[in-house]
């Protein structure tokens, strides 16, 4: 409030000087008035003896007619008859010397430009520096850090899930700032720097400010590129400037997120490196490793590339701790979701677990945005509660893309993606090593007609031979599908073969786990799961590789075909309900692998894709 009455005040005296200027211009022409005219008129009214007074003021000759209008007229200082005209007709005239500007405004027009351009530079200068009467350009080299204490900031463990060992590690810390005695007297001292390393999204951040909320200590946050500008010794002065203003506030918390834009190790740019980038970590060096052991600041950083970081900051004394944060496994998602659905009125069916195992690989971030999109689809809904469906429709499409509701399809390319999918599923749910299957749908997503999702129902640390064969053949269910119930071949499984060839070559090539080829690796570093053999493998040897391949891939195309053809029956009755339904869940998929009635879908049945005259651009059906 008092920033926005100080500018109220500055424009307040700015409109009051131009007002006095422009009043002292108007009092300046005050005295010249009446109705303006020729100066030939002007000598005509003279000569008929109609003027009675004049007044001659520099240029300008102002009269007062007998009938009491006053005329004025521009007249020059070179017509020498005037004077002459005047007296021969009896007109009482005076001459004045011409008006003279006043002092202010005098001042206003030579210096007022010269003030503005200050003005307005002084002003961006304090817009471009921050806030402050004496910042301004005084304060280029201050602390951009940002600090929060126990009011501001109120997170705290509880706040922060799926990632238990990392608040194990850093539990220690916040005893230390609690009571540093209790570390002191036994000579022992908490690390002067914790580095958290993961993937983004995982909670770094929010980890570390609920290490200050728990300990209750001041917290300073900056950003890595917040050092760094282009003038050399910035950065550097910023870095003296943060620790000296945590060293006031001790016990209390430095975290720098994002540390690898002034961190990254020296010497390895164009040119030798950036000067200003390696002075400010040469202070940053200096500052933390001149750290008494009583200072009670303690420096928290967070990168997903502790690779490129400088050695001289992982050394003991500065970087003394690297804690990885990870991505949550299914029990941490279950957590995370836990702490998000807090912020939103849920319904009674919702599954944590459930969404937890149809989230692999998701972070806290992303759960967090699961649940936003979640809490938007009921929203449209006209819900006032979250459901389990709302999650279902967020993380399908979050993970495949919005439902392409408008997609044009011919009753035959749905009968031909039902079956389909209606393969993968069928085998799926037949063979004992395949997760189970969860979802299966017709309905378009992104690039693909039709999906059949599978649940795991545990992370997976390790891939198995039987497991790997298994998913070849589920791979395979939608072509051979095709083959059977419809007798034609579509491109719908380009992007199964792709992935079963990618499959079996890596089982053959970097995992060892061919009988003929033995535990040896026969592609070169550097390459994925499908690369190619590198030179060092003999031309004899590259077409034992692909015969190995062949094998694996025609083995579990049999092993499909044969199940498929001994589950006629199922297949059929999983197609149907795609085609009555376009999804079915787990349950319906169980009742119909019993051989029962599959149940009408539980959240009613949804608005249908009805076949529409033309063709449909080809697309590929993809499982999960």
């Amino acid at each position: 409030m008092n920033r926005k009455y100080s500018q109220a005040a500055i424009w307040a005296a700015v409109v009051f000087v131009l007002v006095m200027v422009f009043g002292q211009f108007g009092a300046n022409e005050g005295g010249v008035r009446g109705t303006p005219t020729t100066y030939s008129e002007m000598l005509a009214q003279i000569q008929s003896k109609n003027i009675k007074e004049a007044t001659i003021e520099g240029e300008k000759i102002i009269a007062l007619t007998n009938n009491g209008t006053v005329l004025t007229a521009n007249t020059t200082s070179l017509d020498r008859g005037l004077i002459g005209d005047l007296r021969d007709n009896d007109v009482k005239f005076d001459i004045k010397a011409p008006a003279r500007p006043s002092f202010l405004s005098q001042v206003f027009i030579s210096w007022f430009p010269m003030l503005l351009l200050i003005g307005v530079w002084i002003f961006f200068m304090k817009k471009s520096q921050g806030k402050g009467g004496m910042g301004g350009m005084m304060s280029v080299g201050k602390s951009k850090a940002r600090m929060l204490d126990e009011k501001t900031n109120n997170v705290s463990f509880a706040d922060v899930a799926g990632c238990d060992e990392a608040k194990e590690e850093v539990g220690e810390i916040v005893e230390f700032l609690r009571d540093p005695r209790k570390f002191q007297q036994l000579g022992g001292r908490v690390p002067h720097g914790v580095l958290m390393v993961g993937p983004p999204g995982t909670g770094k951040t929010l980890l570390a400010r609920a290490i200050a909320g728990e300990a209750k200590v001041p917290f300073f946050t900056i950003s890595g590129s917040d050092f760094v500008e282009m003038f050399v010794g910035v950065g550097a002065s910023r870095v003296r400037d943060m620790f000296q203003n945590a060293k006031q506030h001790a016990p209390c918390i430095i975290f720098i997120d994002e540390i690898d834009a002034v961190g990254r190790a020296r010497g390895n740019g164009m040119g030798g490196g950036n000067d200003e980038r390696e002075q400010t970590l040469n202070q940053m060096l200096v500052e933390m490793d001149g750290f008494e052991a009583n200072s009670g600041v303690i420096v928290i950083a967070a990168t997903n590339r502790a690779d490129v970081l400088d050695k001289a900051l992982l050394r003991p004394g500065r970087f003394d701790r690297q804690v990885m944060v990870g991505l949550p496994d299914i029990r941490g998602r279950e957590q995370v979701l836990n702490v998000h659905m807090r912020k939103v009125p849920t319904a009674a069916d919702i599954e944590a677990n459930v969404l937890a195992r149809g989230t692999p690989g998701f972070s806290g971030a992303d759960l967090a945005n699961l649940v936003n999109e979640a809490a938007l689809f009921a929203a449209r809904r006209g819900k006032d509660r979250v459901d389990m469906q709302d999650f279902e429709d967020a993380r399908d499409k979050i993970i495949m893309g919005p439902e392409r509701k408008s997609a044009v399809m011919r009753e035959e390319e749905r009968r031909n993606t039902a079956y389909h999918e209606s393969g993968h599923a069928v085998i799926a749910a037949l063979l004992p090593k395949a997760d189970p299957v969860h979802k299966v749908t017709i309905m378009p997503r992104g690039m693909a007609l039709g999906l059949t999702w599978q649940l795991p129902e545990h992370d997976r640390v390790n891939l198995y031979k039987t497991k790997m064969l298994e998913d070849i053949a589920i791979l395979f269910g939608g072509r051979i599908a095709e083959e059977i119930f419809m007798h034609q071949k579509s491109t719908g499984a380009s992007n199964d073969f792709e992935r079963a060839t990618k499959m079996a070559r890596a089982m053959v090539t970097r995992y060892g786990m061919s009988e003929a080829l033995g535990t040896m690796v026969y592609v070169e570093d550097g390459q994925g799961m499908g690369g190619m053999p590198g030179s060092t493998v003999s031309e004899e040897t590259q077409q034992k590789v692909d015969a190995e391949i062949r094998s694996i891939l025609d083995q579990q195309y049999a092993l499909a075909r044969r199940l498929l053809e001994e589950n006629r029956d199922k297949v059929e009755a999983m197609t149907k309900a795609l085609l009555d339904w376009e999804t079915i869940d787990a349950e319906q998929v169980r009742d119909i692998m019993n051989g029962k009635e599959p149940q009408p879908p539980k959240y009613g049945v949804r608005e249908r894709n009805l076949p529409k005259s033309g063709p449909v651009a080809p697309g590929a059906a993809a499982t999960a």
